[in-house]
């Protein structure tokens, strides 16, 4: 017989000490790679809720100057009007034209609604205003910090600030260069 007709009758797939090196290999990875996509997923999902937020901010400054009108944003349960749940905005948020320009701003009959966002249902957003107004000329007139926090905690938190001026910036530390607090 040849060499390779020998090696061929002699090879007969794993043995069970080779197959038990590889399960455990497998199960060593997969226990390394679970955590990490967790943090990824958790990640890319409080990503996109800031995103969104930011994006929303900027729409409201570009209406309010393009409708020479002013433009707010509340926190909203139901899409349709502002909620009474203060620094909360993780049930949802709404922009609309602010006709009668009230403070805190409440979306009334009449008022157009321009867009609504969804819950956020991995986490919480708490704020310092229940209520942001941008008006012709770009301000928002006050500071504003959201905090945006999910089962991870302070380490893990994003802040959206607001500058006087409307500008949105995104930060993992608060406006005066503290930790974020989830509490």
């Amino acid at each position: 017989m040849t060499e390779l007709g020998q090696a061929m009758q002699s090879s007969h797939g794993f043995s069970l000490i080779e197959m038990l090196a590889a399960i455990a290999m497998f199960a060593l990875l997969t226990g390394l790679a679970v955590p990490t996509f967790r943090s990824l997923r958790q990640d890319a999902e409080r990503t996109r809720e800031v995103n969104q937020f930011v994006q929303a901010i900027h729409f409201a400054r570009g209406e309010a100057m393009k409708r020479n009108s002013t433009i707010s944003l509340c926190p909203s349960g139901d899409s349709e009007t502002c909620s009474t749940a203060g620094s909360r905005w993780d049930g949802g948020w709404i922009v609309f034209a602010n006709t009668d320009g009230d403070t805190p701003a409440v979306r009334d009959p009449g008022e157009t609604l321009l867009i609504a966002y969804p819950a956020w249902t991995s986490g919480r957003i708490v704020a310092n205003r229940s209520t942001l107004t941008f008006r012709p000329f770009g301000q928002s007139g006050v500071t504003a910090t959201f905090t945006y926090c999910d089962a991870r905690g302070s380490a893990a938190a994003r802040a959206v600030i607001i500058s006087q001026s409307g500008r949105p910036r995104v930060s993992s530390r608060s406006a005066s260069d503290t930790a974020l607090d989830c509490s």
